[in-house]
């Protein structure tokens, strides 16, 4: 057969994806008057959020974004415009082409979600993402997970392979990948390392769609799965680490940090936590591919990309140690790391 199987590097794949946000993300700086802000002087994200009537933690996004993309440089803490975005989109400059690029701009469904997003920090009312919705209410119906569970295991190939190969689940004995989707990552890890056990933890729905991919890997024998609201209901007892690949980022940080509790009160002494995502810079300085899926993230659930520092500060306040990251060769993520002491 002519089809070849996922390897662990799609960033080509990543790139070609995020690149749709290029655009929007400078007709939307254009639109709120980024540039001209920052052009004769700095300013911090908060200070440029308030003279502009920005939400703070949705321009931090932003910012990063331009700021790989050329247009904004931060030095010691403050944003200003670059020559680049001073020279070709200053409303004053004789070479300025923001008339040219609002009117080239034919994605305005993504436009309008990322202007609505930078002013008011919230998830448009007319969002069709619904994977934060059916968590939130405890259950959904199962062509909503079956259609999760397909895309999921489709869009992880990648980065369950390069996870599935860090040395660290070597140290683990019975994994619980927490909101697993597919259970693509748990499954990869299973059949990488034979010696360990894995639970897939999701709402009834998608871990009924989980077992399916079980069976077809045949590993049934070592793979079960539990249907717990982990908002809700008491998480299983056994599993000394618990992983989450693209959970943390559909939520707030509030929300973050109550994760990091749950996981942390129902680990025993020892027990670690993994969490696969695509790291921010610690200084939101980018890079490109974090800050525009994070602002995919804000646009279509209720969370964003984090840096690792601000994964420091979660786990930390949860009780954890020993917090650090390593990139998994799978694509653009990287594996964070704690352990309960």
């Amino acid at each position: 057969m002519s089809a070849l199987p996922p390897t662990v590097d799609d960033r080509e794949i990543w790139d070609a994806w995020l690149s749709m946000f290029k655009l929007p993300i400078l007709n939307t700086a254009i639109a709120v008057e980024l540039f001209p802000a920052i052009s004769d002087k700095g300013l911090t994200t908060e200070d440029l959020a308030a003279q502009l009537k920005l939400d703070a933690r949705a321009l931090a996004m932003f910012l990063a974004a331009l700021c790989d993309m050329g247009y904004v440089e931060k030095r010691l803490g403050k944003w200003q415009a670059t020559s680049l975005a001073r020279t070709w989109f200053h409303p004053d400059g004789k070479g300025n082409w923001s008339h040219f690029f609002d009117a080239m701009d034919r994605n305005e469904h993504l436009r309008s979600r990322l202007l609505e997003s930078i002013r008011t920090g919230k998830r448009p009312a007319s969002g069709t993402d619904e994977r934060p919705v059916g968590w939130e209410q405890g259950t959904m119906p199962q062509e909503v997970a079956e259609n999760i569970a397909r895309f999921m295991q489709a869009h992880s190939q990648a980065p369950a392979l390069g996870a599935a190969r860090m040395p660290v689940w070597g140290e683990v004995t019975h994994l619980m990948d927490v909101g697993c989707g597919s259970g693509v990552y748990g499954i990869e890890i299973a059949k990488a390392w034979p010696d360990i056990a894995v639970t897939l933890m999701d709402l009834k729905e998608v871990a009924f769609e989980a077992g399916k991919y079980v069976a077809a890997a045949g590993i049934g024998d070592r793979v079960g799965t539990a249907s717990v609201n982990m908002f809700t209901e008491e998480w299983p007892d056994g599993p000394d680490a618990h992983f989450f690949s693209n959970v943390f980022h559909d939520w707030s940080d509030e929300t973050c940090a109550d994760l990091a509790a749950r996981s942390f009160a129902a680990l025993p002494s020892g027990g670690r936590i993994f969490l696969n995502e695509i790291l921010m810079n610690d200084d939101y300085t980018g890079p490109f591919h974090a800050a525009a899926f994070s602002l995919l993230m804000l646009t279509g659930t209720l969370g964003k990309q984090f840096s690792l520092a601000e994964f420091k500060v979660i786990l930390e306040g949860a009780g954890f140690t020993d917090v650090s990251a390593q990139r998994t060769g799978g694509g653009y993520y990287s594996l964070v790391s704690a352990r309960k002491p």
